[in-house]
């Protein structure tokens, strides 16, 4: 594999601290929600949004470690797909959990289930809930926006798409605190239903974000060609590369795949597939010669490339079956 230019190490060594940073706001962030939340809908629900929140960050800081493992046995492309592995698991987690978040809130405005908020008691003065659930909401937004909008730009320079969808949700938080904080008002201006409303809206947030991350997850484990950071359009980095690699007429299509935030570039036949069955036979693949449908060719580009339709003269780029 090609080494990563020191730019982008020192841009993923950042991500990594502020992911660091995002697990430790997260973890108080969680605690503070768990022992203000009473039986709010807006707010368990923000509450289990935050603890989800956990996942993307971990991911990233256990994918980061396993992508740089060197190839095996078992493994001999290595394990550069570790991170699309990580992203899909994000993608189904905020989905699954989005999912059940609609449920729940829907149910709770059929049934008309009024939420209640009580008082407690602080330095032996009566004080509602509330107030300190609109406290732990807006504590809860501040730390990851702020942390959000900083990933950002990392995950776009180094494409990394656990980081892109973890820096998207801490972005994102101003919504699910506000919902929440409405909520709060709302029970108490006697609105029973605002409650649960608040929490259907934090919950098809959190469907929006993971249905749009599997659509792109589940594109790149399926050996789709690489597709933009933020959208389930192809990356125009295909385009160029098949362009000016079929400029150089070795007869061959271009087909490029994504793995992890790395990209494979195969020369291959354009008709069908690659290799017949009788092929495979001539090269030792026995009873399992039907399983072997093309061998690629990898190629280092250099000025001797031949541009006439055939293979590289001797001396010009490897071709290595």
């Amino acid at each position: 594999m090609n080494e990563l230019p020191d730019e982008i190490q020192r841009k993923l060594a950042k991500a990594a601290r502020l992911e660091w940073w995002s697990l430790g706001f997260l973890i108080s962030i969680i605690v503070v929600m768990y022992l203000v939340m009473g039986s709010s809908q807006a707010m368990k629900t923000a509450w289990i949004e935050d603890t989800l929140s956990l996942i993307p960050p971990a991911l990233f800081l256990i994918t980061r470690r396993l992508e740089t493992k060197a190839p095996t046995r078992h493994y001999p492309y290595g394990f550069h797909r570790v991170g699309s592995l990580g992203f899909f698991l994000s993608a189904t987690a905020l989905s699954t959990m989005g999912a059940f978040l609609i449920y729940s809130s829907a149910t709770a405005l059929l049934l008309r289930e009024p939420p209640t908020i009580g008082n407690t008691q602080i330095f032996g003065h009566d004080l509602w809930l509330g107030w300190l659930m609109i406290v732990a909401l807006a504590y809860s937004v501040v730390p990851p926006v702020i942390l959000g909008r900083k990933k950002l730009p990392l995950a776009r320079q180094t494409m990394d798409k656990v980081l892109h969808t973890d820096a998207q949700m801490n972005a994102a938080d101003w919504k699910t605190g506000l919902a929440g904080i409405a909520g709060i008002v709302g029970i108490g201006m006697g609105w029973w239903w605002a409650d649960a409303a608040a929490a259907g809206f934090i919950a098809v947030d959190i469907l929006r974000d993971g249905l749009r991350a599997m659509r792109i997850s589940v594109s790149e484990l399926l050996d789709g060609a690489p597709r933009q950071l933020d959208s389930p359009d192809i990356h125009p980095l295909v385009d160029r590369i098949g362009r000016n690699l079929e400029q150089l007429g070795w007869g061959s299509g271009v087909k490029v795949r994504e793995t992890g935030r790395y990209v494979r570039a195969s020369l291959e036949p354009e008709t069908g597939r690659a290799i017949s069955v009788d092929e495979a036979l001539k090269i030792g693949a026995e009873n399992d010669a039907w399983r072997l449908i093309v061998v690629n060719r990898t190629v280092r580009m250099n000025s001797s490339a031949g541009s006439d339709g055939k293979d590289p003269p001797p001396g010009g780029p490897d071709q290595r079956k």
